[in-house]
């Protein structure tokens, strides 16, 4: 299991989370942040310092945002599993879904 990153960090994109993570898994998209679900230790530690409440463990991601499950996981697909977001920098894009959203209000 790992934790998910939902549809409130759209167009917000605080990054509270990644000053937090121990492993460097949260990577920046264009529009939101995503966690590398093979480099997420499940420590927790990135979901009681995001500001909007965007962060869930995967069993626990409310019903309207469950698809961020998947896009979470499909998001690296293309990159897979650099072994760490600060060496490999902001992505400059986002998965399908995120980026045909209308921009969110904040």
């Amino acid at each position: 299991m790992t934790y998910i990153i939902a549809q409130p960090c759209v167009d917000v994109k605080d990054k509270s989370c990644i000053e937090e993570c121990p492993v460097d898994c949260i990577y920046e998209g264009d529009r939101m942040l995503y966690i590398q679900p093979d480099e997420c230790v499940d420590c927790g530690a990135c979901e009681p310092v995001c500001p909007v409440e965007a962060i869930y463990y995967e069993d626990d991601v409310p019903s309207q945002w469950k698809q961020y499950s998947e896009v979470n996981t499909k998001f690296f697909v293309e990159i897979g599993s650099p072994g760490g977001a600060a060496k490999l920098g902001a992505i400059g894009k986002d998965h399908q879904i995120v980026a045909a959203l209308p921009p969110q209000e904040k």
